[in-house]
């Protein structure tokens, strides 16, 4: 199969032949036709988070199912998919008490030493490592089965793929970690493809304000199809002041999408008594947040959220009704649809802040 490979940090991924091997048990083979190109990807491409090497990476997908291993039940051939890397094993503590996604003991890949699952060709040096058990970025993927949800046949698979990250975790951490409500006021820092799902949430859960808050004006005129009520240029305007004022003190949830240090503290600083502010974004692990101690004593939250807190075979389950429905605007969010071989370029759009997603659309 044709694959687009991660061997050195900072360098463009190579298109090559890679060889698959067949599903064991619990393990489902998939004929790849969608896979978006997300942030976390370059984050790993550029060395802010580290990952063995070489890889495939990609963990935003769709599929249909070519093949299952022996003990796979909830899936069979034919079925189009959903994929996702919130691997669980369903009986620790974190699964049985309904945080799957914090699951202790993931039944994922299996140990190397039993036999390698993406290799380059017969040599005992040639494995190539898959990217949280997924690796998106190739004509098929071959995945833990607890990765993998069925979906019906008449939603877009090229949309569907944009469920897989972008809508489980923007719009999960509006619905599932925040759990925004009727009446409700939110600020969303950052208008890529996580932030503006997590605009198109709030406006589902009835905020009455959405205030989206982004550099670039394309992406504020974005925000507004998705339901930003208002709109603050953080790149002339302070966003705390702007968002302060707007509302009057200060938002009941804030809903930092991009990853930085200042973004995440301006998330917090934009509260109003009570309020709770999540971090969406991938702060590099070096980073230090600085917080006021007596900031905290108005009761304002700050929380992280970890892939939308998701419970992906059912959530992903009721996007794919919201979109069916169009309460959900997953068309406005694919920027542009490009071939495996335009993965770089895809990147360099992600650097220059260009695109909301672009979706790798394979001939399946």
């Amino acid at each position: 199969m044709k694959a687009a490979v991660l061997r050195e940090v900072n360098s463009p991924l190579t298109i090559e032949d890679v060889k698959i091997d067949k599903p064991g048990p619990k393990e489902v083979l998939i004929r790849t036709c969608a896979t978006g190109v997300c942030h976390s990807d370059l984050h790993l491409a550029n060395g802010s988070w580290r990952t063995p090497l070489p890889v495939i990476l990609g963990h935003e997908s769709s599929g249909i199912v070519e093949q299952i291993g022996s003990d796979v039940r909830h899936v069979k051939p034919g079925d189009h998919v959903i994929t996702c890397i919130s691997s669980h094993c369903g009986h620790c503590e974190e699964c049985l008490t309904g945080h799957m996604y914090m699951c202790l003991s993931p039944e994922d890949s299996r140990p190397e030493a039993d036999g390698a699952r993406l290799w380059k060709d017969d040599s005992a040096d040639s494995i190539i490592h898959q990217q949280a058990n997924l690796s998106g970025y190739a004509e098929q993927m071959l995945v833990p089965h607890s990765t993998v949800t069925a979906i019906r046949r008449d939603m877009p698979l090229d949309v569907a793929a944009l469920i897989g990250c972008a809508v489980t975790t923007g719009a999960g951490a509006v619905l599932n970690t925040a759990q925004v409500g009727f009446g409700d006021t939110v600020a969303v820092i950052g208008c890529g493809g996580i932030g503006l799902c997590a605009i198109n949430a709030a406006y589902i859960a009835g905020a009455s304000r959405i205030i989206a808050i982004d550099t670039r004006k394309s992406k504020l005129s974005l925000a507004r199809e998705f339901g930003a009520t208002d709109v603050v240029d953080s790149a002339t305007d302070d966003p705390v002041e702007q968002v302060r004022e707007l509302t009057g003190g200060g938002v009941n949830y804030s809903f930092e999408a991009v990853g930085l240090k200042e973004t995440a503290e301006q998330a917090f600083k934009m509260l109003r008594s009570r309020g709770v502010a999540t971090i969406i974004g991938m702060i590099k692990p070096s980073v230090r947040l600085e917080l006021r101690g007596a900031d905290f004593l108005n009761e304002r939250c700050l929380q992280g959220s970890a892939m939308g807190s998701n419970r992906f075979p059912v959530d992903m389950q009721r996007f794919v009704e919201f979109y069916m429905q169009g309460r959900l605007h997953l068309d406005k969010l694919i920027s542009r649809r490009i071939k495996l071989d335009q993965i770089n370029e895809a990147f360099d759009d992600l650097e220059s802040g260009n695109v909301a997603r672009s979706i790798i659309v394979f001939d399946t």
